[in-house]
């Protein structure tokens, strides 16, 4: 039998997890009865997708400590991971950089924000799109909101006086940068949940003057979950949530919904889109998936996110609970919900669930889809505490 040394064969992360158990011995590891090549290569998709997420978070401003916290790495193995994401990176900075002189700005000093946004100067975003029609979305609802004094990156035009830039299949615009920064821990700012719904239902007020367009992407939670969040999961054999179940769930949904309020809404409402500079609101960002639905899909698109990033966000059950009756309560201070949009909030988390399920079923994301699964079992099992 042939010795092989573990750093030539295994990650670093599960290196350390084995030396917590034994060092410097030799272990015979035994043949699995499964396809060793399937499983290898499972494993290897499972660990880029965490390295990307670790990434991401470290972006939004998660630190090292508790990202290994999160994950059950070291912190070298979280320094190991982010640097090698930022290399993946280095190409498109440079391309930042060049691109970034049609709006006649040179020499310019270039950091990432996101995976598909640049700091630029700390004065601009540039933000990097593959599809123009979400592009051009966003640039005509940030133009309206920004004509109406609502806080939001306002337009940058280039030399040419062109509203974003086209190059190699990529499409990018520039805006001003807002003050602050997106919020990590909640710990020391529950006060915020309730100020969320006030600062969402401002927005959802100034949403009715961008609905005087009549080109705005029309959208229905129902027909997605009878359309292709069903194929999605059925064709998985139901594995994370039987048929009659889901059929349950869609059924509740459909006796409130032709009641409940459709509006144009954010639809990608997190602490990442809305900003705070010390302690206060300080502008709304990304507007890509905007489009019209139901409101209370905001609202709980919302909680939601609190909940299942609640190892980030260092909340707990009871505590979410209590943010989801603090935010409702702020929104209602400008906005009356109906009796049917309260009825209807479980039934809209867990739909939302259902979806993101699907989303990541799509991706090959078992992980993701994994978690989604648990938040959804979590509203489920809860119903009767969600008291609006």
């Amino acid at each position: 039998m042939k010795y092989k040394n573990a750093k030539e064969t295994l990650p670093q992360e599960l290196i350390e997890m084995i030396q917590e158990y034994v060092q410097g011995e030799y272990i015979y590891i035994p043949i699995r009865e499964r396809n060793i090549n399937s499983d290898m290569t499972e494993y290897k998709l499972e660990i880029c997708k965490r390295d990307e997420h670790i990434y991401t978070r470290y972006l939004e401003g998660v630190t090292n400590i508790r990202l290994a916290e999160m994950y059950n790495l070291s912190e070298s193995s979280i320094r190991r991971i982010i640097g090698n994401q930022r290399k993946k990176y280095e190409d498109m900075k440079r391309k930042i950089q060049e691109i970034a002189k049609e709006w006649v700005i040179d020499g310019a000093s270039v950091k990432q924000i996101y995976d598909s946004a640049w700091q630029i100067n700390e004065k601009f975003i540039l933000k990097v799109y593959e599809d123009v029609n979400m592009l051009e979305r966003n640039i005509k609802i940030i133009s309206i909101l920004d004509d109406m004094d609502i806080p939001v990156g306002s337009i940058i035009k280039t030399k040419t006086n062109e509203t974003y830039v086209y190059d190699n299949q990529y499409y990018y615009v520039l805006t001003k940068r807002l003050k602050g920064s997106n919020i990590v821990s909640l710990k020391d700012n529950m006060s915020l949940t309730k100020e969320m719904g006030r600062i969402l239902s401002k927005l959802h007020i100034a949403f009715k003057e961008c609905e005087k367009h009549d080109d705005l992407w029309n959208n229905s939670l129902l027909d997605e979950m009878n359309g292709w969040v069903r194929t999605a999961i059925s064709d998985n054999g139901w594995t994370y949530v039987n048929e009659e179940d889901f059929d349950v769930i869609v059924s509740k949904l459909k006796k409130l919904y032709d009641k409940l309020p459709i509006q144009l809404i954010h639809r990608d409402v997190h602490f990442g889109n809305f900003l705070f500079d010390n302690g206060k609101f300080s502008g709304y960002i990304d507007f890509d998936l905007s489009q019209r639905n139901i409101r209370i899909f905001d609202l709980c698109y919302f909680v939601l996110g609190l909940l299942s990033e609640e190892e980030k966000l260092d909340i707990s059950m009871d505590e979410w609970r209590d943010i989801v009756r603090n935010v409702f309560e702020g929104y209602e201070e400008k906005i009356t919900l109906s009796y049917e949009e309260k009825e209807a909030v479980p039934y809209v988390m867990m739909c939302i669930e259902l979806l993101f399920v699907a989303w990541f079923i799509g991706q090959e994301d078992v992980k993701c889809a994994e978690d989604a699964m648990r938040i959804y079992e979590l509203v489920r099992k809860n119903v009767n505490d969600i008291n609006l």
